[in-house]
């Protein structure tokens, strides 16, 4: 029975050793430890057979196991291309004209007359004030101007007939015209009691409730805003890292820009826009050279306050590779590629990088024509390890979604 048993468990044994030769080695080194006690205790050519019978096994052992496979990866080979130099800025969308609706005279706001957020025409009522101390202005007004007017004609009758004074008369006329300029100023007031558009575009909330007092002064008159947004403008700024990849350092005015509107969804916006605002100085509060775009928006599909990204096009970059993002490391001393040298070890490779086109960086420098970059298994890589390269085709789909400036 212990003999079945016995050679049962030699049988697991040699199993265990075939289906994991590096774990039999190991036992057997183990074993050959152990049984190295008792060699000790022998002796005589016995001992030392038994020594070279031990020694032989262990290094049997260690040769079975032998050096790990090449590990499998992907590689491109580096090209050297012309491409076109691309920027991708967030930018912010906001009107072509931000107009303030304001109240000329003070009073109590009763209603309001408008949707908010709707389109509007310049004229269309907005806003209503109490205008009863108006109207009994304006007639107030109206019987000091008639009374000035009929006290004005019959001293002019009189001065004809020379019964007053040429002093009489002219007092009475000015009297006249006083009355006659309060009244239409009366008018206006009354008029302006009735808040109206005065451009057309799309209307902003109400900025004050019914039954406010409103007043003329810079705090308490602001009603509303009305926001034209056909053509909409796109205002953005280049930072130090931005212009340092433009040709010169600076985006030329009088050379031809490219400007599109990538939306938040990432498709390109159907309308090309154009350059309308450079400034030429730096914000000192942000740190960028503020510019605007200016784009068609016909649908409102672009609304003010929005937040987009802007893509200027302009010049070209000779001499570039493209590889793909996966394949690039970023640590603190910067971006590197794990490239496959002549022996098909591979080897840190740092590099220059540019901004992302599409699913790949643009690289600057570090690469060389001909320069097969790692793909994949990027995780499992080390210096000097051996691999078995497979050249494979470069992707350059380009993906709006997913382009942004490089650092």
């Amino acid at each position: 029975m212990s003999q079945a048993v016995c050679t049962k468990n030699n049988l697991r044994g040699v199993k265990l050793v075939n289906d994991h030769p590096l774990l039999g080695w190991r036992l057997l080194l183990v074993i050959v430890f152990a049984i190295g006690a008792h060699v000790r205790q022998l002796s005589g050519a016995f001992g030392l057979a038994v020594a070279s019978v031990l020694l032989s096994a262990t290094a049997f052992a260690q040769g079975g196991a032998g050096a790990p496979p090449a590990l499998p990866v992907s590689v491109i080979e580096a090209t050297p291309t012309t491409l076109p130099n691309i920027l991708e800025i967030t930018a912010q969308a906001e009107g072509a004209k931000e107009t303030e609706v304001r109240a000329r005279v003070g009073g109590i706001l009763v209603k309001r007359l408008y949707e908010e957020g709707s389109a509007v025409t310049a004229g269309q009522p907005l806003f209503q004030l109490d205008p009863e101390s108006f109207k009994n202005a304006l007639d107030e007004s109206q019987a000091r101007a008639k009374q000035t007017a009929r006290e004005a004609a019959r001293l002019k009758g009189l001065f004809s007939q020379q019964a007053v004074s040429r002093k009489e008369y002219d007092d009475a006329t000015s009297a006249n015209e006083v009355a006659q300029a309060n009244l239409k100023t009366i008018q206006l007031n009354l008029s302006w009691a009735t808040v109206t558009a005065p451009v057309s575009g799309i209307s902003g909330r109400a900025l004050r409730s019914e039954g406010s007092l409103i007043t003329t002064a810079i705090d308490g008159s602001l009603l509303t805003l009305i926001y034209q947004i056909n053509p909409i403008w796109v205002r953005f700024g280049l930072s130090a890292s931005d212009t340092s990849q433009l040709p010169g350092g600076r985006l030329d005015p009088q050379q031809q820009v490219g400007v599109e509107l990538i939306l938040p969804n990432g498709n390109v916006y159907d309308q090309p826009g154009k350059l309308n605002f450079l400034s030429m100085f730096i914000d000192p509060k942000l740190g960028t050279q503020q510019m605007r775009a200016e784009f068609l928006n016909p649908s409102n599909q672009i609304l003010p306050g929005q937040f987009l990204k802007i893509r200027l096009t302009t010049g070209k970059q000779e001499n570039v590779y493209l590889v793909p993002q996966a394949a690039v490391i970023q640590n603190e001393r910067g971006f590197m590629v794990w490239t496959v040298g002549a022996d098909n070890k591979v080897v840190p490779t740092p590099l220059t990088m540019g901004t992302w086109l599409g699913k790949n960086w643009i690289v600057r420098s570090g690469l060389k024509p001909g320069d097969r970059v790692v793909v994949n298994q990027i995780i499992k890589i080390r210096p000097g390890a051996v691999v078995a390269p497979t050249v494979i085709p470069l992707d350059t789909t380009m993906n709006t979604a997913n382009a942004r400036a490089g650092k």
